[in-house]
């Protein structure tokens, strides 16, 4: 398996968290985007999408769910 890296912006280090996510008017309710994070930006990525109204749920990045992407 590829390892997984953390979505935010010149982050290189391993992911740790997967943020699973939706924009509304966008996509349909049950569709889950995901973004990965690191210890250090999980809360950071969170934040932006909770914000947003965007977040569904943070999982660890070993339990996302089949489908999701």
């Amino acid at each position: 398996m590829e390892a997984l890296v953390c979505s935010a912006k010149g982050c290189r280090q391993t992911a740790t968290w997967a943020h699973l996510w939706n924009n509304p008017k966008l996509h349909t309710p049950d569709r889950r985007k995901v973004w990965l994070a690191c210890d250090e930006h999980r809360t950071s990525l969170g934040e932006f999408l909770s914000v947003r109204g965007f977040l569904a749920e943070t999982v660890p990045a070993d339990a996302i769910p089949a489908g999701a992407g």
